[in-house]
């Protein structure tokens, strides 16, 4: 049992890229293809196209205001920064307040991008 505890306290605090690296080696070698995963990577595609702050190398993912699915961003924003539900929920409770800071441009599109499917209102800066 401890075994299992150990590897799901490494899933849990996997880093976004570390998340979609893992995505692609399922689907490569085992023929699994994670849904969290093609969001990410669907998300980073369609916001590829905007040429804001081009000069800009870090980002910082802001979450402005959760929406109207709240346990949907909460839930995501757990996932995303690998804290805890209590910790989340005060982050996102607290918005406005930096999700993520000091990600790449495909990094912090593709996070921005899934926090507004689960309903969030984000901003990059």
């Amino acid at each position: 049992m401890a075994d299992l505890k150990e590897f799901a306290e490494q899933l849990v605090n996997l880093t976004v890229k570390e998340v979609n690296e893992l995505a692609d080696i399922l689907k490569e070698e085992y023929g699994i293809e994670p849904a969290a995963a093609a969001v990410a990577v669907a998300g980073g595609a369609a916001a590829g196209g905007e040429e804001a702050a081009e000069e800009q190398t870090e980002f910082d993912v802001i979450l402005k205001a959760p929406g109207g699915s709240k346990l949907a961003v909460v839930k995501l924003v757990k996932e995303l920064t690998g804290l805890g539900l209590k910790d989340a929920k005060e982050l996102v409770d607290g918005a406005p307040k930096a999700v993520k800071e000091g990600v790449s441009k495909d990094e912090a599109e593709a996070l921005k991008s899934q926090l507004e499917e689960a309903g969030a209102e984000v901003e990059l800066k």
